[in-house]
This record gives C-alpha cells, structure tokens and sequence, in this order.
C-alpha cells in the first residue's frame, strides 16, 4: 500500500556561511514516518521553485516547522526591530499562502513553534518578537548550553480548554511540555482558537475554528523523541490519521470535542 505524503516545510540555512540549502531536521523526518505513517518530503521554500497549485497536488498534508528565522513583521503590519532577529522571507512567502489555502480545502497540516506561529499570522494574528521581555513571562527560549536531552527536557505545564479539542485529544487537560521559542501570539488571527496556554499565559495550542480539516497546532516541540513521547505520539497520530483520510480521498471532519 502506498503511503500518503507530508510535506515537511523546509528552513533556509548556508552551510559553513556560504553554500545554500534547504534543511527539515532529522526529528521531523522520523516523527511522520514512525509516527504519521507516511513518506516525509522536505519542501524548498522559495516560491521561485515551489507553487501553492503545486504542493497541494503533490502532497496529502503539510507539517510546518520550527526554526530560528522568524515571519517577518510586515506580514502583520509592524515595522521591522532588532528584537524581531533573523528573517526568512522566501519561507514566509511559501507558507503563509499555503496556510490558507489548506484552510479552504479541508487539508490536514500541523504547525509547530515557528508553524504555529504561521498559522496565527496566516489567519490575520499578530506576534509578539521577545516573549521574555513582557512583564510576568518566563523565558520560553532554548537553554543555551547543554545536551540535546536537556536542551529539548519538559520545563512547563500546558493546560488546554476544558472539553476543548486538545483535552479531548489527550484525555486530561493539563501536560509537560519543552519549550524553545522566542517569539508567540499577540494577537490571535480571525478565527484562531487558543485552546491551551503556559502558567504565563503565553498561547501554547491552537486550531482554525470551523476549518474543513485537521488544523491543530503547537508552540512545542513535540517531534522530539515522537514515537515514544506520551504527549508527542497522540498529536502525530492525529495527524496521520487525518493525512491518510485526505489521501485515500476521505473527507472527514476536523478533530471534534466529545
């Protein structure tokens, strides 16, 4: 039996500053193969290369990834800032059209840290540049030093909506979380549901309300260890359901509440 296709949306990196590539992460790759159960494609994200036409034929969902260039602000209406940090705006020209092209139709993707991020800003939302220098935040950035385990290691609770989307996904409304991001929501787009926050109140989980299709998104980093993560796991399932549903010509509803 064939396997559906997740595109993995890829980041810009030069390697050794000077030779240009398109990167998804290894984590990513595993966790839709393992997890999804599906062939991960990693998409280069320049639209010199890529079309929105294109992708949605090519692929049956699309999981957008973390990384450190940030959307740019002017896709939300603010100016430029040191505090913003690096951009990558062949990414944001890729995605963020994407996003809402997948919202019509009903096709399944996931957004994690930078993606749920896109997702927001996609839908009209604005973001925040530096979450830690809001009065009453943590730092919700990566730990600078120390090993992979410690750097991706469950720092803080998320509690989700009771009998929201994400309680009944998970069974409890309360779960640990890592946490690796700079960035978060202002302001949250037309349509966007915060269904899950940090002790802080920093949104942490989020879905398109109404949308056709799977749609749900996280400031986590739950590809980490997927398949063997009790937090992990349940989300890329979802999500290959959801993907195998789309390529198997299976139209069925958005994950629901009980």
């Amino acid at each position: 039996m064939t396997r559906p296709v997740v595109g993995i949306i890829g980041n810009h990196y030069l390697l050794n500053d000077e030779y240009p590539t398109h990167v998804g992460g290894t984590m990513n790759s595993e966790a839709v193969a393992e997890v999804c159960h599906a062939v991960p494609l990693v998409v280069p994200t320049d639209p010199r290369l890529v079309s929105t036409g294109d992708l949605l034929e090519v692929c049956d969902g699309f999981l957008f990834t973390g990384g450190q260039p940030n959307v740019h602000p002017e896709e939300y209406g603010e100016p430029e800032t040191e505090a913003h940090g690096a951009f990558d705006r062949a990414r944001d020209a890729v995605t963020l059209p994407l996003i809402r092209a997948l919202v019509d139709r009903g096709q399944p993707f996931f957004g994690i840290c930078r993606g749920f991020q896109e997702v927001n800003v996609a839908m009209g939302g604005t973001l925040h540049p530096e979450i830690r220098d809001l009065p009453g935040r943590m730092n919700h950035r990566m730990p600078p030093d120390g090993s992979l385990e410690e750097k991706f290691a469950l720092r803080h609770p998320v509690t989700f909506s009771e009998g929201g989307v994400f309680h009944h996904l998970f069974g409890t409304r309360e779960v640990m979380t890592n946490t690796l991001h700079g960035q978060g929501i202002k302001q949250p787009g037309k349509r966007i549901v915060i269904d899950g926050s940090a002790p802080d109140g920093t949104p942490e989980a989020i879905y398109v309300e109404g949308a056709p299709g799977f749609t749900l998104s996280v400031q986590w980093h739950p590809e980490y260890r997927a398949a063997l993560d009790p937090v992990s796991r349940p989300l890329f399932e979802a999500f290959g359901e959801a993907v195998a549903d789309w390529a198997a010509g299976r139209r069925t509803p958005a994950l629901r509440t009980a």
